[in-house]
């Protein structure tokens, strides 16, 4: 489908009686942006990027302060950074490995990508009683490492690697995807595909993206684990793989894949998953709480047979639409979707990120959507109705084109950030397409 040249941006539907009230922070082009209701900008840190950025407790704020050239390395964050209200730096990690890039001089780099969680909380996102520390606290971190595997290819790979460290830098515990290749279930046509081309980019003189992890986090308390089931003990790890359509959870004791659905769907009830994000356990405490809520993306991913959308094999699984999907892990039932159709609309395409993107569940039921493609975040209750909806006003030059993407928000109450001491909270009525005329 097609869409407008122009179309309006900010805050443009506001229902607060049926709203979870507070602050969304989400990166923009700006640095890491805090709206209210309204969208007015309670709060700017200027050239502070976000993959993601996640607000905690006192107006504290996780980020970047920058990334490693493009040409060297692929989606490497420079470091990761706590800073206070004022934009004062107050905690900073750059030790996962030291670089030394064409011209420039060695470097501790975090190499951070996509992820990351500060103890205390499972998801980074408010849920009862589970307070992120602001002040010491271990911090499990997403990096990326380039090593040769040879039982996958014969190729350089961009290597995913989970990392822990304390509040002083010191690594507690790690964790690489390569060394659990013959525990993630591709088959023998897959393996042939991943050798010849394990999602190669140009950074670096080459490198191949193979998995993709786009997330990471613990579980958490959950009912699953009281009931006796070990695999969700809340010290493990879970995370998903974009490039791969691989879902799974990490035994943070032992390091074996406990749990993984994908590559491969044909018998789920689930349908295909391609390409999702933000693949995480609702945590105790919100409604929905132990189910696994996800960003299925649709768009383009997978490794598989020659088709009609994949000459070579690789991103073997098309589909043009998203959906959010809410699933029970023991049974994979589907507690909750949204999509386009599901909302009403007459086209499942009318809600659509083929990339980047994440839902959040809210204490009163309902979940806050980033459809990050298009800048577009939502909130929507459990009978898909949308009662607020903001538009990124912020574009920013990405790959030679002009985009207001918008990687992930996330809502916090309002006690989080003292600071903001005057939210505003007026309604606005969503204008009837009809009527709207320039």
């Amino acid at each position: 489908m097609g869409y407008p040249r122009i179309y309006p941006t900010g805050t443009t539907i506001y229902d607060p009686k049926r709203f979870y009230n507070g602050l969304t922070i989400f990166p923009s082009a700006k640095g890491a942006l805090l709206i209210d209701m309204d969208g007015n900008e309670v709060q700017l840190w200027a050239g502070l990027s976000g993959f993601p950025n996640k607000i905690l407790p006192g107006g504290y704020v996780l980020g970047s302060t920058g990334e490693r050239d493009i040409k060297q390395g692929y989606q490497d964050e420079l470091d990761l950074v706590q800073v206070d209200w004022d934009g004062n730096i107050v905690w900073r990690y750059d030790q996962t490995e030291e670089v030394t890039d064409p011209g420039q001089k060695p470097t501790r780099m975090a190499r951070q990508h996509h992820d990351f969680e500060r103890e205390g909380s499972t998801t980074g996102y408010y849920a009862p009683g589970m307070i992120p520390q602001t002040e010491g606290g271990n911090t499990l971190i997403l990096t990326h490492e380039n090593l040769y595997n040879h039982n996958i290819t014969d190729k350089r790979l961009l290597d995913d690697k989970f990392v822990e460290v304390d509040w002083s830098g010191n690594t507690l515990w790690q964790w690489r995807a390569s060394d659990h290749f013959n525990e993630l279930g591709f088959n023998e046509t897959q393996k042939n595909v991943l050798f010849r081309d394990p999602s190669m980019v140009p950074a670096g003189g080459g490198m191949g993206d193979w998995l993709h992890i786009n997330c990471l986090s613990t579980l958490g308390p959950n009912r699953w684990y009281d009931n006796g089931d070990e695999r969700f003990n809340p010290d493990n790890i879970i995370w998903d793989s974009r490039n791969a359509n691989i879902l799974a959870i990490t035994s943070k004791k032992t390091g074996e894949i406990v749990w993984r659905i994908g590559p491969n769907f044909d018998e789920l009830s689930l349908g295909q998953i391609i390409g999702q994000h933000h693949f995480h356990m609702i945590p105790k405490g919100l409604p929905g709480e132990g189910n696994l809520l996800m960003f299925d993306n649709g768009g383009w991913a997978g490794y598989g047979a020659v088709n009609g959308v994949s000459e070579h094999g690789t991103q073997s699984e098309r589909r043009d639409y998203s959906r959010i999907l809410e699933t029970d892990p023991t049974t994979l039932d589907i507690k909750w979707q949204y999509t386009a159709e599901d909302a009403g609309e007459n086209d499942n395409t009318r809600f659509f990120s083929p990339y980047i993107s994440a839902a959040q569940r809210l204490p009163n039921g309902n979940t806050l959507i980033t459809e990050g493609s298009d800048g577009r975040i939502f909130e929507v209750t459990p009978q898909h109705k949308t009662v607020w909806e903001y538009i990124n006003p912020y574009y920013e030059a990405f790959e030679g084109k002009t985009l207001n993407m918008t990687y992930r928000a996330y809502r916090v109450p309002y006690e989080w950030v003292p600071q903001v001491t005057d939210p505003q909270e007026t309604e606005i009525q969503q204008i009837e397409p009809a009527d709207y005329h320039v």
